[in-house]
């Protein structure tokens, strides 16, 4: 064995999904779905004999899954899945926006026809599972809505800098997509923007990404002030 192949023996990874990535993922699915809810304790006895799995695979896709922000381990409670504070959503959504803004400027740029038709998809789906209320539905077509969106930018850096906003913000999508004439609201808003993209106007793009963002942020801020207002007076 030469040395070049022996690197390549060394380092080489199989593209084998690992029990610790596939319990992550499962609990990532779970999370963004709604089914494991902002604040709740994530028990590892529990998840053991939910998943039916060993508390080290456990372990190791918690830890994953607190790299990615989604959750958190909080002192004599133990691992929980992660809240977001009326400051940290204010910023995510800055960030967004700048960040979103620009993808959608560039996907009509670029404005090409399977991105276009990709982002097409992806709302019709999403149209259809607003009209029966199906939520989880709703946020599954988001979901491939900004995969869309973010891909066709063709920026692979904005991609890995909107990927870990988007996790953390799906977890206040859950929430504020639920209150009243929100999802309607939405629906209207990323309509604008693929009807922007596929007429090719940059900067018509752009604007409606900004709007929709803005949109997006005042809901899922309101919904924590008064979460937040809530707990307050609880007793």
């Amino acid at each position: 064995m030469d040395k070049r192949t022996e690197l390549q023996s060394t380092l080489r990874i199989d593209d084998v999904p690992t029990v610790r990535g596939m319990v992550a993922q499962k609990l990532r699915e779970a999370i963004m779905s709604g089914t494991l809810k902002p604040g709740q304790r994530l028990v590892e006895r529990e998840l053991c004999e939910m998943m039916g799995v060993s508390r080290p695979s456990i372990r190791e896709a918690l830890r994953l899954l607190e790299a990615d922000g989604l959750v958190n381990t909080v002192p004599h409670r133990g691992p929980v899945v992660s809240t977001i504070s009326l400051d940290e959503a204010k910023q995510l959504y800055a960030a967004r926006a700048v960040l979103e803004g620009f993808a959608g400027r560039e996907c009509a740029r670029l404005h090409d026809p399977v991105v276009v038709r990709r982002i097409g998809d992806a709302l019709a789906k999403l149209k259809t599972a607003a009209s029966s209320s199906d939520l989880v539905g709703c946020l599954e077509a988001k979901t491939e809505f900004y995969a869309a969106l973010i891909g066709g930018c063709r920026n692979s850096f904005i991609e890995r800098m909107l990927k870990p906003l988007h996790d953390r913000i799906t977890l206040l999508r859950i929430t504020s997509m639920s209150q009243p004439k929100r999802i309607n609201k939405s629906l209207r808003e990323v309509t604008a923007i693929w009807r922007a993209i596929q007429d090719g106007d940059p900067d018509r793009a752009e604007e409606c990404c900004v709007k929709h963002v803005k949109a997006a942020a005042t809901a899922a801020l309101d919904m924590i002030a008064r979460t937040s207002a809530k707990a307050s007076l609880d007793p």
